[in-house]
């Protein structure tokens, strides 16, 4: 566990495109080794049939929560911007994917880990923890991270249905982009990309 999340950071850290692509890909094929040493069940993943419940109250406050940001915001004199990688369909597609991706290596790989050494309640803070961790040193991203990492993962402990948290995190992913300021969150970035903007 602790060998994939080494090479997530590897990866995030590596300034060439073509290395950054070459770590990404090991790191794949780590969590795919994993998961098919374990064989866990679809429901274990999460990726079971999906649950109205959970659903219903992810989006929910997943919509809330864009809302009150979009409205703090504005109350804050800040604008709304519409940038460019958001007009962009296959961007903002192509990070929907990622958010969904991001999804399940915290909840399916991680938090179930975790959730098998610790128990459920501390699990939630370690699986969080890490993945607020990886948005280093983006401090903006890192901390919405912390907040949107524990909540997920509580919604994941309890119903272990993952893609309402797959939507809830590209909808919040994405409203964050259209309302922080780049000079705060460098287009999104993470590791070196952060610094390098």
């Amino acid at each position: 566990m602790f060998t994939v999340y080494a090479l997530t950071e590897r990866a995030l850290w590596s300034s060439a495109t073509s290395v950054r692509n070459h770590w990404a890909g090991i790191t794949l094929i780590a969590v795919a080794a994993f998961l098919l040493v374990d064989r866990p069940s679809l429901q274990r993943l999460g990726l079971g049939r999906p649950n109205a419940n959970a659903a219903r109250l992810v989006l929910t406050l997943s919509l809330l929560a864009a809302a009150l940001l979009i409205l703090l915001v504005l109350a804050l004199g800040g604008e709304i911007r519409a940038h460019a990688a958001l007009l962009n369909l296959s961007r903002s597609g192509g990070y929907v994917i990622w958010a969904a991706l991001q999804e399940f290596l915290l909840q399916s790989f991680f938090f179930t880990r975790f959730e098998s050494l610790f128990g459920g309640s501390t699990a939630v803070w370690v699986a969080a923890t890490l993945f607020a961790g990886a948005h280093l040193p983006n401090a903006f991203l890192t901390a919405f991270s912390l907040v949107g990492g524990l909540f997920f993962c509580e919604m994941f402990r309890r119903y272990r249905s993952l893609y309402p948290l797959m939507v809830g995190h590209a909808l919040l992913g994405l409203t964050v982009a259209m309302t922080m300021p780049d000079v705060l969150m460098h287009h999104m970035r993470v590791g070196i990309g952060y610094l390098r903007y």
